[in-house]
């Protein structure tokens, strides 16, 4: 029987996924290995609270691939409202571990909410976040309009840092762009209407409107002073981590392992139609950034210290405090 390019397709992504699995094997992802190492864990389930975000593809794909439970760990995914209702459910011990941009969690950090950083999410990659118009639209140079109005999910948040940040460098002053905060999925409309010039969008919106309305890219917002930006992060209580530190460090040993796997944004690209509201079609379009394997404290200060330059953290957050210990750069 003759396969479409579809099954070839997702057939060599699964190849290669295969072979990233026996690769790392031998690796030391695996403290103890999966059988002694799930024998000493304090527990052996953890309530993960997620978004419908690219961020945490690799977690579905651990999932799929049984990682998890062949470590002997049940991971029980919980979705949250937003990010504030994930970190929220972490005081309240209905969550073990969240979700959560990194500007929100270290928002929260300096507010003084106990977190433990647990495991980085993602970095923005080419297009992954950027500045979206609508085809027709005359806002065809970032620099054009001095108080562009621009849409964002969240004020402050990541689209209004990183955006700044950009326009920044091309003259804009900041302190006039006219942010509007709304969900992701009201952008378009937002755009057709005029209420807005441009909509910072991530993927898979970013795909979605282009193959929709034939939208247009103003600028990337992963450039400069953003490039590889730091977007997201798993975070726990600090009172959970202290009480879980071996079930925490297999958690992190085996997310390494599906963060590696997603280096092949085709695996990622066939998983996303299974919990983001996108066709297989649109997913294979979808522009995909880097899942880092390990917690780098230096790359995620990174982020803190635009955050307080922007005003956003009335004082300097030492990431490295977030930290579980032994963790280094």
């Amino acid at each position: 029987m003759r396969r479409g390019p579809g099954a070839a397709r997702r057939a060599a992504a699964f190849l290669i996924s295969a072979l990233t699995l026996v690769a790392t094997a031998g690796c030391s992802f695996l403290p103890g290995g999966g059988g002694s190492q799930a024998q000493q864990v304090e527990r052996n389930t953890l309530r993960i609270g997620v978004l419908p975000a690219v961020d945490v593809a690799p977690l579905r794909l651990a999932l799929n691939n049984k990682l998890f439970e062949n470590a002997g760990l049940q991971i029980d995914l919980v979705s949250e409202s937003s990010e504030a209702d994930g970190l929220r459910q972490l005081d309240a011990g209905t969550l073990d571990v969240a979700f959560a941009s990194n500007v929100t969690l270290f928002k929260n950090a300096a507010a003084g909410q106990a977190l433990q950083l647990q495991a980085e999410a993602y970095q923005a990659g080419t297009n992954t976040m950027a500045l979206v118009t609508l085809p027709n639209s005359d806002y065809t140079d970032p620099s054009a309009r001095p108080a562009p109005r621009i849409a964002v999910d969240s004020d402050p948040g990541v689209g209004t840092l990183t955006t700044r940040s950009v326009l920044s460098t091309v003259g804009i002053d900041t302190t006039k762009i006219r942010f509007t905060q709304m969900p992701f999925g009201d952008m378009t409309d937002a755009l057709k209407n005029g209420s807005v010039d441009a909509a910072w969008m991530v993927e898979p919106y970013i795909t979605k409107a282009q193959k929709q309305l034939g939208a247009k890219i103003l600028t990337d917002t992963a450039r400069g002073a953003t490039l590889n930006f730091p977007m997201s992060s798993y975070a726990t209580s600090r009172k959970f981590a202290d009480a879980n530190p071996r079930t925490l460090q297999l958690f992190r040993s085996v997310l390494g392992q599906a963060q590696q796997m997603a280096a092949n944004h085709l695996l990622v690209q066939d998983v996303l139609h299974q919990y983001v509201d996108v066709d297989i079609p649109t997913a294979a379009l979808v522009s995909v950034g880097v899942y880092p394997t390990s917690l780098n404290p230096v790359r995620l200060q990174r982020v803190a210290d635009m955050m307080e330059t922007a005003g956003m953290l009335t004082t300097r957050l030492d990431v490295q405090q977030l930290m579980p210990p032994g963790t280094t750069t």
